[in-house]
């Protein structure tokens, strides 16, 4: 009859024999650096095979040197007065280079406005959470003429515009356009609800006065005048769009 094994038994033995146990070892960890080398090479060649070539590199490039001149343009005139010719002489590549870009004038423009969504997507997610509302609202409004003051700020396309019409139909846009609402809704309404801002009005003016500061006049009236530095005109504007024009004085 075999001698009955107990745990202790077994660990006595490994005490034993520290080396059979260590040479028992020595295979496993080479596997596992095999397996951990394997790995490795695959990431590495999934990372090659997903890396754009030169040629799609310069495609890209190009791509985005068109939508800056295109933020540039409707910036300066908008959309009705922006032409393809302009875009593809100030980028300097012909217009049927430009038309493998962007088949239309609109589909030009709706980029540029898709990258405007993105960049404030991205602005919003780097706001503290713990930011009070009234001034994370304070912030998107400044962030948006710091933009418009930058010529980096679209006109807003008018009702029958045949951007406007591209613009509804484009997914990405309206997705991010309606994210962006949802937040700035929220903080405007936990404002209200606060007392930062008059509950009375409702939140959908509020959310459309923070937007018209994207296209707002006042700044390129001011910065005209040449009496003011960028840091000046974005108080002035802020005040004037949070804490309105009456003075704190009146009625006390």
């Amino acid at each position: 009859m075999a001698p009955r094994t107990t745990p202790h038994r077994t660990a006595a033995k490994a005490a034993e024999h520290p080396q059979a146990d260590a040479q028992a070892t020595k295979p496993r960890a080479r596997a596992a650096k095999a397996v951990a080398a394997v790995a490795a090479a695959k990431s590495t060649i999934a990372a090659v095979a997903n890396k754009p070539s030169f040629k799609q590199q310069m495609l890209l490039a190009r791509e985005v040197a068109i939508i800056d001149v295109v933020n540039r343009m409707l910036s300066d005139k908008g959309f009705d007065a922006m032409t393809v010719d302009e875009v593809a002489a100030q980028v300097g590549v012909a217009k049927a280079s430009l038309y493998k870009h962007f088949p239309s004038k609109e589909d030009l423009a709706a980029a540029a406005m898709v990258r405007v969504v993105d960049d404030a997507r991205a602005f919003l997610a780097t706001l503290d959470a713990n930011t009070q509302p009234l001034a994370k609202l304070k912030a998107v409004a400044r962030w948006m003429m710091q933009r418009k003051l930058a010529g980096q700020m679209p006109n807003l396309p008018s009702q029958n515009s045949s951007l406007r019409a591209t613009l509804i139909a484009h997914k990405g846009y309206v997705d991010g356009l309606m994210q962006i609402s949802d937040s700035l809704g929220g903080w405007i309404e936990a404002a209200q609800k606060a007392g930062q801002i008059n509950p009375k009005l409702p939140a959908i003016v509020v959310l459309y006065t923070l937007y018209a500061r994207a296209c707002d006049p006042v700044l390129e009236f001011l910065k005209a005048s040449g009496q003011y530095s960028d840091a000046q005109m974005l108080d002035l504007v802020t005040q004037t769009c949070f804490d309105g024009l009456v003075s704190s004085q009146i009625g006390r």
